[in-house]
C-alpha cells in the first residue's frame, strides 16, 4: 500500500506548548477578551503579539474572536477577524492584506489521519491572499490556500483552494462566477 508522508505535517504538542496554551488561555480571558470596540483594538493587538502573532499595526481583531494559538497567526495590513470568528490555528493561518473574516466563520488549520489506528493530528496551514471576503458563518478546512480577490459565500464550505477572483458556495464550495470589480465613475 503506497502510503503518502504526512511527517512535515504532524506536530508534537509536548509540555511547553501545554504551558504556553494555559499562560494564553488565562490572557484571553483576563487581557483580550473584556476590552471590546475599536477604542481596544491597538491594546488587543499588543497582547496577541505578546505572545507570537504577526499583526500589522492596522489589522483588526474583535474581542469575540477565539484563537487557539496566536504564534500560528498571521494578519496584514487593514484585515480583519470579525465577531465570533473561530480561529483553530494548530497548523499556520496566514491572511494577507485588505481581507475580511466576516461573523461566525471557522477556520481549521489541522485534522486526522485516519487511515492510522492512532489518528495522529496534522497541522496544515491555511492561506488568506489579498482582498479576500470570507462571509459569514463560512468554514475554511486544512490546508486550503484562498487566492487573492476571491469571494467566500456566506456558509459555505471550503475544502479545497480557491482560484484568485474566484467567488465560491455552497457545502463543499463550488465556484458561482468569477469577481469583477466594477469601476464606478
Amino acid at each position: 500500500m503506497n502510503k503518502t508522508d504526512l511527517s512535515q505535517y504532524t506536530s508534537d504538542f509536548g509540555l511547553q506548548n501545554k504551558l504556553y496554551r494555559v499562560v494564553w488561555n488565562v490572557s484571553y480571558m483576563l487581557l483580550f477578551r473584556p476590552f471590546p470596540g475599536r477604542l481596544f483594538k491597538t491594546w488587543r493587538n499588543l497582547v496577541l503579539r505578546l505572545f507570537g502573532a504577526e499583526l500589522h499595526p492596522s489589522a483588526h481583531i474583535y474581542a469575540s474572536v477565539k484563537i487557539w494559538s496566536p504564534r500560528n497567526l498571521k494578519l496584514g495590513a487593514f484585515s480583519t477577524l470579525g465577531p465570533q470568528v473561530d480561529c483553530y490555528n494548530q497548523g499556520r493561518i496566514s491572511i494577507g492584506d485588505h481581507s475580511i473574516i466576516s461573523q461566525k466563520s471557522y477556520l481549521c488549520a489541522s485534522t486526522h489521519d485516519f487511515e492510522q489506528a492512532d489518528f495522529p493530528l496534522i497541522c496544515k496551514p491555511i492561506q488568506i491572499g489579498d482582498s479576500v471576503w470570507v462571509a459569514a458563518d463560512a468554514f475554511i478546512g486544512p490546508g486550503v490556500r484562498i487566492a487573492d480577490g476571491a469571494v467566500v459565500g456566506a456558509r459555505a464550505a471550503v475544502f479545497k483552494s480557491v482560484a484568485a477572483w474566484n467567488v465560491v458556495g455552497g457545502n463543499p464550495a463550488q465556484v458561482i462566477k468569477k469577481r469583477i470589480i466594477k469601476d464606478y465613475e
